[in-house]
């Protein structure tokens, strides 16, 4: 496994755990990195921040800053369609995991 798929599953991991601060540095690693590049690959990974941190702050109570940066997170995610990435599958999972944290953690 590779250190991409291994960050990404500690990402999904910390996620379902609601350790969402865990989550976003699982990707902050991978993003750092790479923040310079124009990729959309990119964007989708600091989308996926967004999300973990919209979660976070909606855990603290937060919600007002929350519905801004889920609504960061919602710029970015329709950039899968325009992604080719061995790691496609994966993020589409993401994309799944998110939602349904969403549904079922803010009301």
């Amino acid at each position: 496994m590779s250190r991409h798929e291994e960050q990404l599953e500690l990402f999904v991991q910390n996620l379902r755990s609601q350790n969402f601060y865990d989550a976003h540095e699982d990707l902050e690693t991978l993003w750092f990195e790479r923040r310079f590049e124009v990729s959309d690959e990119v964007k989708l990974l600091k989308g996926f921040i967004n999300a973990s941190v919209c979660f976070e702050l909606h855990k603290k109570g937060k919600t007002e800053a929350s519905k801004k940066v889920w609504n960061n997170y919602l710029k970015y995610k329709n950039l899968i369609d325009t992604i080719d990435s061995p790691h496609k599958e994966k993020y589409l999972l993401i994309i799944d995991e998110i939602e349904r944290i969403k549904k079922s953690f803010i009301k």
